[in-house]
């Protein structure tokens, strides 16, 4: 049971526990028909859930689900765990390891046709080079990045002028003070 002030932060919750649950795709369906008709039925608990309609029989439902599909919802969230791992590598410019791959690196750490430690390893047309950092620019302006105390008629034109780009003024201010103290004396 989630219990959260924050009516948003509780429906999230709900959702992010039942999509853990419920986690079949079309493709797991025969048709698209009753692949709708478990979308709807997953929707409908989940909207339940969140306004508090017969949570107990909700989650009676859940609990039974979970216990007869265990097999099935591990499967779908290893395939969930797999596409997202190919996906941030692909995201990094690195190809997805397969098993494959990583009997190949074993063998390469082993010493079969890897490149001795130190030595310098080139790259091929068209792979990426690893990227850091650029070079920052310096700040233009102010001394007082630099170290430098601003005197203070520098400091109070740097408050002044920001204030007016944010569109601030005193007079603005002032204004507004008197009549919201004015205004509330006429009140009927």
């Amino acid at each position: 049971m989630v219990v959260s002030n924050n009516p948003h932060n509780k429906e999230i919750a709900i959702r992010r526990r039942i999509a853990n649950i419920f986690n079949k795709r079309e493709d797991d369906f025969p048709s698209l028909r009753e692949y709708n008709d478990y979308l709807e039925e997953v929707e409908d608990m989940t909207f339940n859930l969140i306004e508090g309609i017969d949570v107990a029989a909700i989650e009676a439902r859940i609990a039974k689900y979970q216990e007869e599909n265990t097999e099935q919802i591990m499967i779908n969230r290893a395939r969930k765990a797999e596409e997202l791992a190919a996906a941030l590598a692909a995201s990094k410019g690195q190809p997805a390891q397969t098993d494959n791959d990583v009997a190949a690196n074993q063998n390469a750490q082993a010493g079969f046709g890897a490149i001795p430690q130190g030595q310098y390893a080139p790259t091929f047309a068209g792979q990426p080079r690893p990227t850091g950092m650029a070079p920052q620019p310096l700040p233009l302006g102010g001394s007082d990045m630099l170290g430098y105390a601003d005197d203070e008629e520098t400091m109070r034109l740097r408050a002044e002028r920001g204030a007016r780009a944010a569109g601030w003024s005193m007079e603005i201010s002032r204004k507004r003070a008197l009549e919201e103290a004015f205004g509330s004396m006429w009140v009927y």
